[in-house]
């Protein structure tokens, strides 16, 4: 406990260190009071039909990614999804447009111009799902129209349009100022602190459920609390384990040339376990609004009538088996697309590296691949367990739908990956302070 105080102090005495952190909170803080803010024109008095909506299900999921703002009808009600939704497509056009292709080999200027496409079809895609979103206030989610308090004509309807786009791309902003200059990666952080901002009324709801209901007691929250943890120590062996692949480079003679023998350096290429993260559960979750919109198209039969009932049911039997196949296919796919195994190899053999008892070139590609197909396959199972997860729970312990979507899925995974990505970077400039003094003096020199 003495060392983790130490850290902390440590943590403050560095200035840049310091003044980012607190830029950091700083703006999450102004994102935060942004989803307390009502749309001007409706009575947030009469949102309660709104809030049990979005209660569980879906909207659940999508309301938690926002911090409660969908719920509130808030100014920031599309959240940072447009964005993230731009983001999916810009990668997936990648794989099929030249242009975008050129646009990665062409470095930070390319990045740049990527960047600049991603925000201009954020902006077309809140166009679209701002005035979706109004609509569907009262015809979806029961909103009376007494709580527009000037009605719902093209008054309310352009402000409010304008507003929400603005919103998003507010939040946007605010995530690229905290990536730049603050810590951590800004719009990731955004989405945690949604996520996090409704677990405390989670817990609350399943607290009271337990002890008032007579279903358990303290003695159950003491055991779901330990599955929690138990439940995140897998999730950070998840995104932290990885396959490393020795290495041998080459070294270079006073020649010019090459010596290729066990004088060279080893070092190693880390194939994580989990290659494309959180993306194959959401890409799965976008897929998952398909059967039972097919059911609902076919309620006539008896077919479709079964595939209306139980795939909106995202804690029943048939939505998680088809939920699961789903999350091990795209994590293949996503893999396949984000992890140019070839380009590895010819980096490798531009480099002087190879893998010993690999040739060079294509053998190394396809090493590698095989490599990664093995990885994947566990690495999958592993994800969509952790996606089912919160279904099990339910169904098995009775927990309330709010505190088990923290169980797994998309919500723990993006909190475990973010806080440890941005414990790294804090990990990082500790190191690097460190690393100074050690040069300049050969001691660790106290930070003014």
């Amino acid at each position: 406990m003495k060392k983790f105080f130490e850290t902390i102090s440590n943590l403050w005495k560095i200035e840049e260190l310091r003044k980012r952190i607190l830029l950091t909170l700083g703006l999450l803080l102004v994102y935060r009071f942004g989803c307390q803010i009502v749309l001007p024109g409706m009575d947030s008095s009469q949102l309660d039909q709104l809030t049990q909506s979005t209660d569980s299900g879906i909207l659940g999921l999508l309301n938690a990614f926002t911090g409660g703002a969908f719920a509130k009808a808030s100014i920031f009600a599309l959240g940072i999804m447009p964005y993230i939704s731009a983001s999916i497509v810009v990668q997936l056009m990648s794989i099929a447009i030249p242009y975008l292709q050129k646009l990665d080999k062409e470095g930070e200027s390319g990045r740049k111009t990527k960047n600049q496409i991603t925000r201009w079809l954020t902006i077309g895609i809140c166009v679209v799902q701002a005035p979706a979103y109004l609509y569907s206030l009262t015809t979806a989610f029961g909103v009376p129209e007494s709580a527009f308090l000037e009605g719902r004509g093209l008054d309310f309807m352009i402000p409010s349009v304008i507003i929400l786009v603005t919103g998003c791309v507010f939040a946007m902003w605010l995530g690229e100022k905290i990536s730049d200059k603050g810590i951590g990666n800004g719009i990731s952080l955004l989405i945690m602190i949604g996520i996090i901002a409704t677990m405390p009324q989670s817990f609350i709801q399943e607290f009271v459920s337990r002890t008032t209901d007579n279903t358990g007691g303290l003695m159950f929250i003491l055991i779901e609390v330990i599955l929690w943890f138990l439940v995140i120590l897998a999730s950070v062996l998840l995104v932290m384990a990885t396959r490393q692949i020795p290495v041998q480079y080459a070294r270079r003679t006073a020649s010019g040339g090459y010596e290729k023998n066990i004088m060279g350096s080893r070092q190693y290429i880390p194939l994580k376990l989990n290659a494309s993260g959180v993306m194959p559960i959401i890409f799965a979750q976008a897929i998952m609004f398909v059967p039972s919109l097919i059911g609902k198209s076919f309620n006539e039969t008896t077919v479709g009538q079964w595939m209306e009932v139980n795939f909106q049911d995202i804690f029943g039997l048939a939505y998680n088996i088809l939920f699961g196949v789903l999350i091990i296919i795209f994590t293949y796919f996503y893999t396949a697309i984000t992890v140019p195994t070839n380009k590895m190899a010819d980096d490798l053999k531009r480099s002087g590296g190879f893998i010993p008892g690999i040739r060079p070139g294509k053998e190394t590609g396809d090493f590698l691949d095989k490599i990664m197909s093995l990885i994947t396959l566990p690495g999958s199972i592993f994800l969509a367990l952790l996606a089912v997860l919160p279904a099990i729970v339910v169904k098995l312990m009775d927990i309330q739908t709010g505190w088990a979507l923290f169980y797994g899925g998309t919500s723990l995974l993006i909190m475990v990956g973010v806080a440890i990505d941005t414990v790294q970077q804090v990990n990082a400039y500790l190191l690097n302070r460190h690393y100074d003094g050690l040069m300049k003096t050969g001691k660790n020199r106290k930070v003014a």
